[in-house]
């Protein structure tokens, strides 16, 4: 059996026409590059020479290709493509929301990260998503209204970026969104569909029904030309204020104006909240992985911890010997995987607030745990457990719950100077908490925490607490080799990010595939313990043999939203996701 490219149709890519003409296309021709089957909708890997841009959006990937031209540098091309993504693809992410950045320095040569994580209100408490007989919300009852709103986190990143590495002058930066929220932008095919998806939801806030909808209660049609006035004068504010312009003052005021008041489930959040704010800049946590250095962002993010562990045992197999057509292979990455987020589950949060393993990517435990794979058949459900890294002091876990949304946005900056910017950004939900201010959409990022606080008397290490940011899956990732950048990537897709990232990472590394093989590879995911299958791919060839092997397999939608550029001697090479609307383009 060959393993081609995803094979689901993406009906929604008709504003791929922005990008005609930009970019070298260059085609799969690696022995281990899938085969494109009939009727797919598929990208060609992109080529340039000394700057590009990977987006979720094409009018987003422009406009950041568009700052490089004028001079910028990878730090002031940030700024625009969230910015102007926070616009056309609202959905996803934008300033009411949060992100993690992971940055490469040309001129220091280092990789640092800045977590620009949502954090609790100081009113918070462990309680906060438990109703009244003390049992969790329901999911969606959560989420809709001001509870679920942490600090946004956004603003200050930009900010923090854009002051260490910027070159343009700020305000420069945020002219392309507010010309283009003046002037309006096409609603997309994807954006129209989601409109839709969400009705019963979002059309029940008065707001984004006002902006969302017509007044006929219908989603905006495909192609209608939205203006956004409000969310231009708020980045004008910010342009002419900085991150402050945000934080505090008029914008400040709207947001937590929004948050408490909703009638049935209002938000904590408050103006000191906002003020107090920080982004926070921290070391990257790298992974070795076949002699590559894989680093990503630590607590309160699980994506690098989570992947460095799946490649920490994946590295003690012949996968590259295997390839991607065995079923074996993915035997290996599908228990891997299992146990990475079995010690997730029990040890990961905000390390600024709970105490964690010093040892989850010890190589000598890694070892260990990957000695349970070398077996013939799946682990058990009671063998998938997590295991006991080593401590620096020994500290009591137990097992969290708390729910992901798969929505997200992953882009990739690579400038002429050699700096890296890999970003996921986010409002968790879509269109977050259907709340909005200023113009632009709330997040619901507090629905990360755990709703449940504990259990049996014990505390769970991703609780709500005041201050604290809650646990990500988001796992923007620069690869190195011989402390030199090869590969920048990321993903949407709420906890399905982690196995995303890393099957990208194992096609990338062992399967030699370029960067958009290894994006278009069908999904293969097994996080809890049923393997979950790419619908309409070849992946469902092996759904017999996984089920011989002793998984539990289900068919379904994986929508992920991988964007990557791979750096070489000869220039740069982009991908983008066949299943969303993004683009790699570059000169």
């Amino acid at each position: 059996m060959r393993f081609p490219h995803a094979t689901k149709s993406v009906a929604l890519l008709s504003i791929l026409l922005l990008s005609g003409g930009v970019g070298t296309a260059q085609q799969a021709t690696d022995a281990h590059a899938p085969e494109i089957a009939s009727g797919v909708t598929s990208k060609a890997a992109v080529q340039a020479k000394d700057q590009m841009v990977a987006a979720a959006n094409p009018l987003a990937a422009e406009t950041g290709l568009e700052i490089l031209r004028q001079g910028g540098s990878a730090a002031d091309a940030l700024v625009a493509v969230q910015t102007v993504l926070g616009l056309v693809e609202p959905q996803s992410s934008g300033i009411g929301g949060g992100a993690f950045l992971v940055w490469y320095d040309a001129a220091s040569g280092k990789i640092t990260t800045f977590d620009g994580r949502e954090t609790a209100p100081a009113a918070a408490t462990p309680a906060l998503f438990l109703d009244d007989k003390g049992e969790p919300f329901a999911f969606f009852d959560a989420v809709v209204g001001g509870r679920s709103v942490g600090t946004p986190g956004v603003v200050r990143l930009m900010e923090a970026v854009h002051q260490k590495a910027g070159k343009l002058d700020w305000a420069e930066t945020l002219e392309p969104a507010i010309a283009m929220a003046e002037s309006g932008f096409a609603v997309s095919p994807r954006l129209n569909a989601l409109l839709a998806d969400d009705k019963g939801k979002l059309d029940t806030q008065a707001t984004a029904r006002a902006y969302f909808y017509d007044d006929a209660g219908e989603p905006l049609a495909t192609g209608t030309i939205l203006k956004n006035p409000d969310y231009a004068a708020t980045l004008k504010t910010i342009a002419a204020e900085g991150a402050d312009g945000f934080y505090k003052g008029a914008v400040a005021e709207q947001i937590v104006a929004a948050v408490k008041a909703h009638e049935t489930n209002p938000g904590l959040l408050t103006l000191e909240d906002l003020a107090a704010y920080e982004v926070k800049e921290r070391e990257a946590v790298c992974a070795p992985y076949r002699g590559l250095e894989v680093c990503g962002m630590g607590p309160p993010s699980s994506g690098a911890l989570t992947v460095g562990q799946i490649l920490g045992m994946a590295a003690e197999f012949d996968l590259a010997g295997l390839g991607p057509d065995d079923p074996e292979s993915w035997r290996i990455i599908g228990d891997a995987t299992r146990l990475a987020f079995a010690d997730r589950g029990r040890y990961m949060a905000d390390s600024d607030f709970v105490k964690m393993p010093s040892g989850l990517l010890d190589p000598a435990y890694l070892k260990e745990r990957a000695a349970l794979i070398r077996r013939p058949t799946a682990l058990g459900e009671d063998e998938a457990k997590a295991g006991m890294p080593p401590w620096d002091k020994a500290e009591l876990r137990i097992d969290g719950t708390s729910l992901t949304q798969p929505s997200t946005s992953h882009f990739v900056i690579v400038d002429k100077d050699g700096n890296v910017a890999s970003m996921t950004t986010s409002v968790e939900s879509a269109f977050g908490s259907r709340q909005m201010a200023g113009g632009f959409i709330l997040n619901n990022q507090l629905t990360d925490f755990s709703f449940a606080p504990e259990e049996n008397g014990e505390a769970v290490a991703n609780r709500v607490e005041a201050g604290k940011r809650p646990r990500s899956s988001m796992s923007p990732t620069i690869i190195l080799k011989d402390g030199k950048p090869l590969h920048a990537l990321g993903s949407p897709g709420g906890s399905n990010i982690i196995p995303y990232v890393a099957n990208a990472i194992i096609a990338l590394v062992d399967w030699k595939m370029n960067m958009q093989q290894a994006i278009d590879l069908p999904h293969l995911t097994n996080r809890f313990g049923t393997y979950t299958i790419e619908a309409g791919t070849a992946a469902e060839e092996l759904t017999d043999d996984l089920d011989a092997l002793g998984f539990k397999t289900s068919v379904g939608e994986l929508n992920s939203g991988l964007h990557g550029v791979t750096i070489t001697p000869d220039g740069l090479e982009g991908g983008a996701d066949p299943r969303r609307e993004g683009i790699a383009i570059g000169d």
